[in-house]
C-alpha cells in the first residue's frame, strides 16, 4: 500500500462535510460515594477502591496542560482564504422543455474557500503559517484567540519549505509573539502539544509526544518542473494533527515553539498518529528572511548522493564503519564542480541493484559529522545560506581532503531527465570492464581538450574488471550536449598498443582479436595529461 502523505490545510465549498471517528475515550474518576440499594453491598473496608485516592500527580500533569495552553493559545490565529478557481464542468443549457439537450463541458469559475492556521511571530505584526494554506489568495483574514478579525498582507513565501509570513496592521501591545526553543534540542519521547484549528474547530489543543526526529517531507515544486524536494529535519508526533491545523504550532511543556505542523500521513484524511511538524530551526532561518526578501532562496550543492554502508565501504578500501555521504553525480557548472568534488564512476552490484561507488565521501560540514546523505541536507537546511562559503571534509582514494565550497541558489527548475544513450560494453571476447562512447567535438570541448581529440571517453567502470583492476577512472560529470545529459571527466582512451584509436568500434575490434590474459597498453588522456598503463585483458564474465 503507499503511503500517502497529506497536507493538513482545510478547503471547504458551500458545505463542508466531513467524517470523523464517533468513538470517544472517556475517564470516569470517583466522586462522592453513591448510597447503596438493599439489594447491594458496599465494598468492605479494605476494599481499595474506597482507600483514599492520590491525585497528586494527575492534577499536577492537568495543571501543566492548562498552563501551558492558556500561554501559548494568544499567539495561535485561524486564517481563512478565499480564491478564485476556474474549472472545467458539465453544463446543461436550458430549453422549454426542460434540461434534455447535449451537454457540453465548459469551463467556469467558483470562489474557494479555506482555511487553516498560523501564529504570531513578532510585536511588528508579522503571522507565521503554512505555504500550501496561502497560496494563490485572493484574500486573507486573520482571527485572533480573543475574536478578533483582521485582514492580512502575503509578506513572503517559500514553497520549497512549505512556509509563509503574513502582516497585520495592528499596535504591539495587541499581539503576543510566540516564544522559540531550539528544536535541535528535541529528545523522541518528549512531551508535545499541538493548538491549532482542526474542521474550523478554533483554538484545538491536542497532547502527545515527539514520536521521531530528522525524517524527511517530500514536497511537490510549485515551478511546473514536477520535481520533489526534501524537507529535512523534520519532527513526528502522535499529537492529533487534522485538516485545518496547518501552520499552527507545535510546543514544548514550556509553551515554545518546537515547530510548525504541516502534514498527516493517512490514508483517511484523518489523524493517524503520524504528524509532520517544520522544524524551529528551519523556521528560525527562513522567516526573517521572507520578512526583509519575500522570498527564501534555497542552499545548493548540486550533487546527488547516497548514505554509506557496509557494502559500499568494502567494494571502496574502506572500513566497514565508515559513514557519510557518497557523492555519485556532480552537476555541471555547480558549486561542487568548481570546488572539484569528484563524482562515482564504478558501477557495482549490491543486493541484484546496478549502483556507482567511487566518488569522493563527505565526512563533515564546518565540522559537523556527515554520516549519512541526510546529514548533510540537514545541515544545509539548518546553518546555510545563498553566498556562504562552507567546509567539506571528504575521504578521496582512502585520503582525507578538505575543500572549501560557496553555496548557490537551488536553480528554479532541474534538468530534464532525458535519457542518455546507454553506452556499449566494447567487448565480446577477451574482457576490460567499461562502458564508453566516441569523443566527439562537442565533448572534448565540454572536457577542455583539443577539439581535434579522438577516442574513447570511457564512462562507467565494471568493479573487480581489468580496467578497475589498472586504476581507469571513468566519467562523473553530467553535462547536456545536443540536448543528451552525458557524463564527461573520465579517462579518454587514445591508443592501444600504439594503434590510434578513434572510435568505440575500433577498441572493441582490437579486444576482441586479442585472448583473455593478453596485456595491451593503453595510451590514455587524464585531465588534459597523457600516460600510458599496461592492462592484462580478463574473460568476461558470464
Amino acid at each position: 500500500m503507499k503511503k500517502k502523505v497529506l497536507i493538513t490545510g482545510l478547503s471547504f465549498l458551500l458545505i463542508l462535510s466531513m467524517a470523523a471517528c464517533s468513538g470517544e475515550i472517556q475517564l470516569d474518576f470517583p466522586t462522592a460515594e453513591a448510597p447503596t440499594t438493599d439489594n447491594e453491598q458496599a465494598p468492605s473496608s479494605g476494599d481499595a477502591a474506597t482507600g483514599p485516592l492520590d491525585l497528586g500527580s494527575l492534577s499536577t500533569l492537568q495543571d501543566a496542560y492548562i498552563t501551558i495552553y492558556d500561554r501559548v493559545l494568544p499567539s495561535v490565529v485561524s486564517i481563512s482564504v478565499s480564491k478564485t478557481v476556474t474549472s472545467s464542468g458539465l453544463q446543461f443549457p436550458e430549453t422549454p422543455f426542460g434540461f434534455d439537450q447535449p451537454q457540453e463541458e465548459q469551463p467556469f469559475e467558483y470562489q474557494e474557500n479555506t482555511a487553516g492556521s498560523g501564529f504570531i511571530w513578532d510585536s511588528a505584526g508579522h503571522i507565521v503559517t503554512n505555504n500550501h494554506v496561502v497560496e494563490s489568495a485572493e484574500v486573507i483574514r486573520v482571527v485572533f484567540a480573543d475574536g478578533r478579525s483582521e485582514l492580512a498582507e502575503l509578506v513572503g513565501a517559500d514553497s520549497d519549505s512549505d512556509l509563509a509570513v503574513l502582516k497585520v496592521n495592528l499596535p504591539a501591545n495587541e499581539l503576543t509573539p510566540i516564544a522559540v526553543s531550539d528544536s535541535t534540542k528535541v529528545k523522541v519521547g518528549q512531551i508535545a502539544v499541538a493548538i491549532g484549528n482542526p474542521f474550523q474547530l478554533a483554538s484545538s489543543m491536542t497532547t502527545g509526544i515527539v514520536s521521531g526526529v530528522g525524517r524527511s517531507l517530500p514536497i511537490a515544486s510549485t515551478d511546473g518542473s514536477g520535481q520533489y524536494y526534501s524537507i529535512p529535519d523534520v519532527i513526528q508526533t502522535d499529537a492529533a494533527i487534522n485538516p485545518g491545523n496547518s501552520g499552527g504550532v507545535l510546543v514544548d511543556i514550556d509553551g515554545s515553539l518546537i515547530g510548525v505542523t504541516t502534514a498527516i500521513e493517512s490514508p483517511v484524511r484523518a489523524n493517524s498518529g503520524v504528524g509532520y511538524v517544520i522544524p524551529s530551526v528551519i523556521v528560525s532561518k527562513i522567516v526573517p528572511i521572507l520578512i526583509k526578501e519575500g522570498e527564501f532562496q534555497q542552499p545548493w550543492i548540486g550533487i546527488s548522493g547516497r548514505d554509506m554502508i557496509p557494502e559500499i565501504a568494502k567494494l571502496m578500501d574502506l572500513t566497514l564503519k565508515q559513514g557519510g555521504a557518497l557523492v555519485i553525480d556532480v552537476t555541471a557548472g555547480s558549486p561542487a564542480d568548481k570546488a572539484g568534488l569528484l563524482g562515482s564512476s564504478i558501477e557495482v552490484t549490491i543486493d541484484g541493484i546496478n549502483i556507482l561507488v567511487g566518488g569522493d565521501v563527505i565526512t563533515s560540514a564546518d565540522g559537523i559529522p556527515v554520516n549519512d546523505f541526510e546529514d548533510l541536507v540537514a545541515f544545509l537546511a539548518r546553518y546555510t545560506v545563498v553566498g556562504q562559503t562552507i567546509s567539506l571534509t571528504i575521504l578521496r582514494d582512502g585520503e582525507v581532503v578538505n575543500v572549501d565550497l560557496t553555496l548557490a541558489a537551488r536553480p528554479s527548475t532541474q534538468p530534464s531527465a532525458d535519457e542518455p544513450t546507454k553506452p556499449e560494453e566494447i567487448s565480446k571476447g577477451a574482457w576490460l570492464g567499461i562502458f564508453g562512447q566516441d569523443v566527439t567535438s562537442a565533448i572534448a570541448e565540454a572536457m577542455d581538450i583539443s577539439t581535434t581529440t579522438t577516442g574513447v571517453l570511457i564512462e562507467k567502470i565494471t568493479a573487480g574488471s581489468p580496467a578497475d583492476d589498472a586504476g581507469l577512472r571513468g566519467s562523473f560529470k553530467p553535462t547536456k550536449i545536443d540536448g543528451v545529459e552525458v557524463l564527461i571527466g573520465g579517462d579518454v582512451i587514445t591508443a592501444v598498443d600504439d594503434e590510434e584509436i578513434s572510435s568505440m568500434q575500433e577498441l572493441f575490434s582490437i579486444i576482441n582479436r586479442a585472448d583473455p590474459g593478453t596485456e595491451l597498453v593503453f595510451s590514455i588522456l587524464r585531465d588534459g595529461e597523457s600516460l600510458t598503463i599496461a592492462i592484462t585483458l580478463g574473460e568476461k564474465p558470464e
